[in-house]
Parts: structure tokens; C-alpha cells; sequence
């Protein structure tokens, strides 16, 4: 099986994303712990526009993230592993018991208190810092493999994408509401009409995060509707969808993702910050990401494929699936996202995201040993 070039450009940008956000997080966390945290922390709560310099990474750059996600989330569906039923369906079972089970232990811990609403928070896996993890043993890793986990991350994505519309939210003022969704129709009828030039869709793309963002509904979402508004024909290099994925690839790894990471991992650890993770809140997050994702990823392949619902690749063995599936509990980004929509607390959050970066830091070092120990040099 040979990887084909777009696939293969698409990992190695998601190995880099995933090692710049390792190193941006613990500068941050360093900052942040640093003789200048208070300046250090004050500076992203700097209010610009009546809203912290976070908060409009956090809605606004985010959204461009979002639109890259649903560029490839498009290509998988049209040209990827997703275009095939019989090949989607083994990652799409396993994504399945990677989001379920997560929730479900969290719920577990949480169901019937203040924090039950981040259940979606142990859902999540960060695909860049999976890859960036899984690459680091080189010829060991089978191509099934690679293609194994990046569209189990990508469904992954989507599901995350779907929880947050849901469940994440509170009010919706149905004027705006409806006017975003106007313009994403018009979007899709200048599609149709095979207007290819990306201004008209971009220009609408902003009107419509404008008013997706007053209408309650997170205004990230906009960033996934308009991927699938832009035309993209056959696919090739020359397609409007291939040329804004590609512009889109170094600023999203460069610059708009570790400028979420370092904006919201400027974390004041107190002399008691252990105590937060004895909190039922915590442990839900700990053992969802990294007991729940690979026990649930497993599970749902391994009954799929017996129940000859999907069928495991002849290079791989169940050992890999479970090695990837503790990969799968990096949740770092999505987690994080979601924490900040689940969550109003500043103490609440701040002990969320240190719970996340233990179990996403625990549960990637435990998956690179496993898969180090169980797979063979190539």
C-alpha cells in the first residue's frame, strides 16, 4: 500500500503541529509559573473590544482551525479512507467506543452534579500531538497504521464538532440563527453554480461567523459549514478546496494552534493544585482519556470485526489498535475547547486543564512505550 502524496504532505504537517504544541505548552506553563505571572497572565485577559485577547482566539482564530478540520474531514469523505464504506467502517466502529466509553466514565464520577456537563471533554483526541507521538517510531509504524489513526482522529473531530453544536449550546437567538444559515445556503448555491473564486465564499464565510457567533451557537462551527460550502470538484491540486487547504496548513500549525495552546495553558499551579485531581471532576477526565479511550476503541473494533462489521487490516494485530487507542487519549486541543464551553468557573477550568495535560501527557508516553515494545522494526 502506498500513501499517496496529499495524505502523506497531511501527516508530516500534523507531526510538526503536534511537537511546536508540546514546546509552546511548557513555555506557557513555565511563564505562567514564572516571576512575571501576573503580567504574564494578565496579558491575554488584556480586554480588546470588550473581550480578553483569549477569548477571541478562542472564537475567533479557532474558526479557522475548524474550516481546515472540515477541508480534510471533506477530503477523507470524497477521496480518503472515508470515501470507501468497507475501509471507514473499522475506524469509524473504534471511534465510536472512543467517544461513548470516555463519556460514560466521566458520567460515571459526575452524573447528577454541576460538573456532569464535561462529559464531552474525555471525547476528544488532539490528532496532532497523536501523530506527532506515533511518528516519533519511524519505519516500526505499518501504513494501515497511520491511516488507522488519522481517520479515527478525523471522526473524532466530527463527533467532537457535533457535541459542541448540541450540547454546548445555551441560548440561541433564532434571528441570527437563521440569517448564518441564509448565508451558508448562499454558499452553497454559488457551489453549485461551480463559482470557484474563494473571495465571495470567504467574504461570506466571515458574514456568517458573524452572525453565527451573536446567534449562541459557537461561532467555531462556522469554520466546518463553510469547508463543505467550497467547491470541491475532482479534488486535484487545482481545486478550490485543495489550494485553501493548503494555504491554511503553516498558519494553522504555526501560528493560530500554539497561539490557542500558549493563551490557555498560562495555568497559576498553586502549592495545592494536587487536590483538584482528587475531585470527581478530574478523575472523570483522567480515567475517561486514558483508561476509557483505548479500552472503548478497542472494544467496539474488536466486537465489530467479530460481528463482521468491519475487518481489522492484514498488516496490523489487535496489540496495534490498543496502542493506538492510548494515543487516542491525548485529548489536549478538543479537550481543552470543550472544557472552556462546558465550564464558567476560572477554578473549575484551570483544574480541568491540568487534569487534561496529565492524562494526555500519561496516556502518549504510555502508548509510544507500548507501541515501541510491540512493534517490529520495519
Amino acid at each position: 500500500m502506498k500513501l499517496s502524496k496529499l495524505f502523506k504532505e497531511f501527516y508530516e504537517s500534523e507531526k510538526a503541529r503536534g511537537i511546536i504544541l508540546l514546546i509552546v505548552t511548557i513555555i506557557s506553563l513555565l511563564l505562567a509559573n514564572s516571576p512575571i505571572q501576573s503580567s504574564y497572565i494578565g496579558f491575554w485577559q488584556f480586554d480588546v473590544g470588550g473581550h480578553s485577547i483569549t477569548h477571541w482566539i478562542n472564537d475567533g482564530l479557532m474558526a479557522i482551525f475548524f474550516l481546515l478540520i472540515g477541508l480534510e474531514l471533506e477530503r477523507e469523505i470524497y477521496k480518503g479512507e472515508l470515501s470507501d464504506i468497507k475501509n471507514a467502517s473499522f475506524p469509524l466502529i473504534g471511534a465510536m467506543g472512543g467517544f461513548l466509553l470516555p463519556a460514560a466514565i466521566f458520567l460515571l464520577f459526575n452524573y447528577g452534579t454541576a460538573t456532569q456537563s464535561g462529559a464531552g471533554i474525555p471525547m476528544a483526541t488532539d490528532i496532532a500531538f497523536a501523530i506527532g507521538i506515533l511518528s516519533l517510531l519511524g519505519n516500526r509504524i505499518p501504513i494501515s497504521l497511520k491511516i488507522f489513526l488519522t481517520a479515527l482522529a478525523v471522526i473524532d473531530d466530527l463527533i467532537a464538532i457535533i457535541v459542541i453544536a448540541i450540547f454546548y449550546t445555551k441560548t440561541i437567538i433564532w434571528t441570527n440563527l437563521l440569517i448564518a444559515l441564509a448565508l451558508f445556503s448562499i454558499l452553497l448555491l454559488l457551489n453549485r453554480l461551480k463559482v470557484k473564486n474563494l473571495i465571495p465564499y470567504l467574504l461570506g464565510g466571515i458574514a456568517m461567523w458573524y452572525f453565527m457567533y451573536n446567534s449562541g451557537v459557537h461561532a467555531t462551527i462556522t469554520g466546518v459549514l463553510l469547508a463543505f460550502a467550497i467547491p470541491f470538484g475532482n479534488g486535484d491540486k487545482n481545486s478550490t478546496s485543495y489550494i485553501l487547504q493548503h494555504v491554511l496548513h503553516k498558519p494553522v500549525a504555526f501560528i493560530i494552534l500554539p497561539l490557542f495552546a500558549i493563551a490557555n495553558t498560562c495555568i497559576a499551579i498553586g502549592a495545592d493544585w494536587q487536590d483538584g485531581l482528587e475531585e470527581a471532576n478530574s478523575i472523570g477526565i483522567i480515567a475517561g482519556l486514558i483508561i476509557g479511550k483505548p479500552l472503548g476503541i478497542f472494544a467496539f473494533a474488536f466486537l465489530g470485526a467479530s460481528f463482521g462489521l468491519c475487518k481489522l487490516p492484514e498488516d496490523l494485530k489487535w496489540k496495534n489498535i490498543i496502542g493506538v487507542g492510548l494515543l487516542g487519549g491525548i485529548g489536549f486541543t478538543m479537550s481543552i475547547f470543550i472544557t472552556i464551553l462546558a465550564y464558567e468557573d476560572a477554578n473549575l477550568i484551570n483544574s480541568s486543564k491540568i487534569a487534561i495535560i496529565i492524562a494526555s501527557l500519561t496516556a502518549g508516553i504510555i502508548g509510544f512505550l507500548f507501541l515501541k515494545m510491540t512493534l517490529k522494526t520495519r
